[in-house]
């Protein structure tokens, strides 16, 4: 089982990659009515969570520049950076080479307990690596399909 969740890790990251790559970065910025947030945004939300989900909740070092932190942690927005944010080339670089870091960390290991539970915005608490490695799946759709919305908007305009 613990490989077919890992090969699903890969489907939901290769859709998230080919997304990327098909979306102008010149165009990433943009911020249509009715959102809070832009792609880029949604793309380095993405490659963060994933990041804090996995290696985060065990008290592990985060592999991802420490400024990621600061433009894509929850409750984030483009609207407050005063700094440059990461390119297009340095989020699809970490989300590329994620996939074989988080393999590589959990295999083994998605029953072991975390050191604290963890309760996300939504309410819902992980009590195990599993529980939060697999919840990571469900939240890059979420920011996928917003990230097509952000899109269709910004193409239609």
């Amino acid at each position: 089982m613990e490989q077919t969740i890992f090969k699903h890790m890969e489907t939901v990251r290769s859709i998230t990659e080919q997304a990327m790559k098909k979306i102008p970065e010149e165009t990433s910025d943009i911020i249509p009515k009715g959102f809070n947030n832009n792609i880029r945004w949604n793309f380095g939300h993405i490659a963060f969570i994933q990041e804090k989900l996995v290696f985060g909740l065990l008290k592990e070092e985060m592999n991802i520049p420490k400024d990621f932190g600061r433009f894509f942690a929850a409750g984030t927005k483009p609207a407050n950076w005063e700094e440059t944010p990461p390119s297009f080339a340095e989020i699809a670089e970490i989300l590329t080479e994620q996939k074989t870091r988080i393999e590589s960390f959990i295999e083994g290991r998605l029953y072991e307990k975390l050191p604290t539970p963890f309760t996300n915005k939504a309410g819902i608490t992980f009590y195990t690596v599993g529980e939060a490695f697999l919840f990571s799946f469900y939240h890059e759709a979420l920011h996928m399909e917003t990230i097509k919305r952000i899109h269709r908007s910004i193409s239609s305009n």
